[in-house]
């Protein structure tokens, strides 16, 4: 099962580096046959949103979503459940200083 892992940061936590969290370079070694592909992403003010309204399309400038966790990146995980997937994102570094939101993949062939 494939889970989208998405990395936020909390702009009203400020992190404690003797947290306890792992090196981002540790972590991807130890998940690294996990791991499918992965990036960071850049601030929520460069983001475009699409949407189709009329059968015209209507861009606004900014995330869509309202909310104070800021997307900072995603990675794409490939585990035999969700118990592996939050053993996974459990030892992110910024499960420590933000929030990892992991979400399953919904194949086309499943209803």
């Amino acid at each position: 099962m494939k889970y989208l892992m998405l990395v936020c940061i909390d702009p009203d936590l400020v992190p404690d580096e003797n947290d306890g969290a792992p090196d981002i370079e540790e972590w991807f070694a130890q998940i690294k046959e996990n791991h499918v592909v992965g990036s960071r992403t850049r601030p929520g003010a460069d983001a475009t949103t699409v949407r189709v309204r009329d059968r015209q399309v209507l861009l606004t400038d900014g995330p869509y979503a309202e909310t104070k966790d800021l997307m900072a990146g995603f990675d794409v995980i490939d585990c035999a459940d969700l118990d592996e997937a939050v053993a996974i994102a459990s030892k992110h570094p910024m499960a420590y200083r933000g929030v990892i939101e992991l979400r399953p993949f919904w194949p086309f062939e499943q209803d």
